[in-house]
């Protein structure tokens, strides 16, 4: 990990970009964020702030902004799995544009990170305990005035197995739909053809990945979202030792906390992180940037990742110009983006979520790329858009989208990848490290 550079250092350098590009970057705020991070690399790991009972990791802290904080514990409501009184105990966290509220003007979706810790006599018996909790929390949140269950992701395939039509490998994650859930099983085949069965029960001895998602509709904002739980879980025996069941525990530099109160449970899962956590933390965000640059082609989602690592390895003056980025305009298009998933997940008979409060927040949407885009991109998106919407006020909810949703979708991608391309190459400093990334792939 690279030394970390003074506050201000190359502040100006970057100002100067940020300037030439039409970034509105202000240089005593950005010195302060810039004195505020670094002084945090000399501080303890973990921040409280007392007045909204929140905590995580000292950066993470920088840029968490409690404004929003009724709302995500509102929906962390639906999404958490709750504690049981000396068996479970819980950490429910935020992750994501969710925990960095400060910077991320126009987050996309409300993601969550709980800790999990099961005390048990055994592995085995923590597993089944796991089984249950995630189950009962699955069935009881299917579907509710203001949210819907899309899917869980829980086990691993225990051979290869043909499903739907597509081909999962021995050990890959099994995601469940919420009528297979109900059942506990689903069927599938083997590649020779024979039936084959998968009982929730049977795949409970290896959870492996697991993951909760919703649709959620916030009738006093007119807001749809994706909300996501992913869970760590680890199993704690009698002698006090902790295991994490999935054989790798998480770190905790993207986390902000909801309730001091679970500072104990944090404090004490917390301690068994390895010691090499933060290096291997930024290893896993370089291969996710590497593949947003090389492969799956997204700088917004590459410059998301570079912030991230920026922060945690001492680059200051270059995560300070990211962390303006996702206060331009241009980065809002992310909700158009999760806007049209969304409409997806709700096209299903049995959703709570009504047309009207989908039309609500396309109306919102539309209305905020008029003020956020000019010219031709502003008027293909809208004209995009109003398509969309008028196909959306004459279907019903069972009814599969026109490819109109599709169409915008491919068009967001490209405004928002030219926007974050234009402006991250422009900075000496960040064009270097993505093209070393790029130049090892070709």
């Amino acid at each position: 990990m690279s030394n970390p550079k003074s506050p201000s250092a190359d502040l100006k350098n970057i100002i100067s970009s940020a300037q030439r590009l039409g970034v509105q970057m202000n240089e005593e705020e950005a010195l302060q964020w810039l004195t505020a991070i670094a002084a945090a690399q000399t501080s303890d790991d973990l921040v409280v702030d007392t007045r909204a009972g929140v905590f995580g990791y000292k950066v993470s802290m920088l840029d968490f902004s409690p404004k929003d904080l009724d709302y995500f514990r509102m929906i962390g409501k639906i999404v958490e799995i709750p504690d049981r009184a000396g068996v479970v105990e819980t950490a429910l966290a935020l992750s994501g544009s969710a925990a960095q509220s400060k910077i991320q003007s126009y987050p996309g979706d409300c993601d969550y990170f709980e800790r999990v810790n099961i005390k048990a006599p055994s592995r085995e018996q923590a597993c089944l305990i796991l089984s249950d909790v995630m189950r009962e929390k699955a069935i009881s949140t299917m579907k509710g005035p203001n949210f819907q269950l899309i899917e869980v992701k829980y086990g691993s395939y225990p051979f290869e197995t043909v499903r739907g039509g597509s081909t999962n490998k021995a050990a890959a994650p099994i995601t469940w739909k919420a009528e297979e859930l109900r059942l506990g099983q689903f069927d599938a085949f083997k590649p020779d053809g024979t039936t084959v069965v998968i009982r929730w029960e049977d795949v409970a001895a290896e959870p492996g990945w697991c993951k909760l998602d919703w649709v959620i509709a916030d009738p006093l904002r007119s807001r749809l979202a994706n909300a996501s739980n992913m869970l760590d879980v680890t199993w704690e025996a009698p002698d006090g030792s902790i295991t994490p069941l999935d054989g790798y525990l998480d770190p905790y530099f993207q986390e902000v906390y909801l309730d001091a109160e679970s500072i104990p449970i944090f404090s004490k899962i917390a301690q068994h992180v390895s010691a090499d956590a933060l290096d291997n933390y930024v290893t896993q965000l370089e291969k996710e940037v590497n593949k947003y640059l090389t492969k799956d082609i997204n700088y917004g989602k590459a410059a998301k990742r570079m912030y991230n690592v920026f922060r945690l390895v001492g680059r200051y003056g270059e995560a300070a110009f990211i962390r303006e980025l996702f206060d331009e305009p241009a980065s809002m298009l992310y909700q158009v983006w999760s806007l049209i998933r969304t409409i997806q997940d709700c096209c299903d008979p049995a959703s709570p979520i009504t047309v009207d409060q989908v039309l609500a927040e396309t109306d919102q949407l539309i209305m905020s790329v008029i003020s956020a885009l000019e010219g031709d991109q502003e008027t293909e998106i809208v004209r995009l858009l109003l398509k969309l919407r008028d196909d959306l006020s004459h279907q019903k909810t069972n009814e599969e989208l026109n490819p109109a949703a599709e169409a915008a979708r491919e068009q967001v991608i490209n405004v928002v990848n030219n926007f974050f391309y234009a402006k991250l190459t422009s900075v000496p400093s960040i064009k270097g490290y993505m093209d070393d990334f790029q130049s090892k792939h070709k």
